[in-house]
């Protein structure tokens, strides 16, 4: 199985595709599409759908897995995050991809056992899960490739559950 997640941001989308081969995982790809701020909304959202569709496409991807919005004390931010996922969540269901969002806590929770860690912790069991030699860089493509983890490591329970 082969999951794309994705860290959604206007400025910076953070991708890491995970393989799952047996019990084993495998990091296949990584990083960050990253949009400049002088340019319009309008383009920097289609930079992004462009690209994800290109990941998707690249990698042969099954499925998504996505951050879920989370409205933390900016609403200006979580909008422009909304916006973001849009058009990654648009690119997904253009494929026909199955989708999955993950809140913050439950990400953390799958790949430390703890809902509470912070980003340091979280990058280095990425790096610790995905046998790589250093934790993933920058933040965004760690806690991208946190998020395909987690949703490698939950799918075949959630497969089976919508089978019965």
């Amino acid at each position: 199985m082969i999951v794309l997640g994705v860290d959604p941001g206007t400025a910076s989308t953070g991708y890491g595709v995970v393989q799952r081969r047996g019990a084993r995982l495998h990091a296949l790809a990584a990083g960050v599409i990253e949009t400049a701020p002088g340019v319009a909304l309008e383009r920097r959202l289609a930079e992004i759908h462009a690209r994800v569709g290109a990941l998707l496409d690249d990698h042969a991807a099954e499925a998504m897995a996505i951050e879920a919005l989370y409205f933390g004390a900016n609403a200006r931010t979580a909008f422009a995050v909304g916006q973001a996922r849009g058009v990654v969540l648009l690119a997904a269901g253009e494929r026909e991809l199955p989708t999955r969002s993950y809140t913050p806590q439950q990400v953390k929770g799958a790949v430390c056992g703890s809902g509470r860690a912070d980003k340091e912790q979280v990058a280095r069991m990425v790096a610790r899960l995905l046998c790589l030699i250093e934790p993933p860089a920058p933040d965004h493509a760690a806690d991208a490739l946190a998020v395909a983890i987690c949703d490698v490591n939950r799918a075949p329970l959630a497969q089976a559950v919508a089978r019965a």
